[in-house]
């Protein structure tokens, strides 16, 4: 199982420098999971940059991939994790449902670089 943080997503949408990176693991959605709050920062940031309908349209090829609800286990979870690690809330949570599904997380974000299960892809810097 996988997991694309919003910025790995960003990334793709944006056809960027890493986007080829994230392709793969987004194209499979068999094994991907996508976290409901990454769902809300990807549709906010797309909404201020690009509008309603292209956020609409991203989301609906993140609901491709296996939707993962915020639980009570994984919320619990989560703020155990951003105490101990001083992560922000979303990705906290993300870090939580990673976990609760036995996942990989791909991202580039560098809050999560150096954590277990986690494939982190550097910006390129430029």
């Amino acid at each position: 199982m996988n997991i694309v943080d919003s910025s790995g997503w960003l990334s793709y949408f944006a056809g960027d420098a890493n986007a080829n990176q994230f392709a793969p693991i987004i194209q499979t959605t068999d094994t991907l999971v996508v976290p409901t709050i990454c769902m809300y920062e990807v549709f906010k940031r797309i909404l201020a940059q690009r509008g309603e309908e292209a956020a609409l349209q991203a989301v609906g090829i993140m609901s491709l991939g296996i939707r993962a609800d915020l639980t009570q286990a994984i919320a619990i979870n989560a703020a155990q994790i951003s105490s101990t690690r001083k992560l922000a809330m979303a990705d906290s949570i993300i870090l939580a449902t990673t976990r609760a599904h036995k996942a990989a997380l791909w991202t580039q974000d560098a809050d999560f670089e150096g954590i277990a299960g986690v494939k982190y892809i550097a910006k390129p810097r430029g």
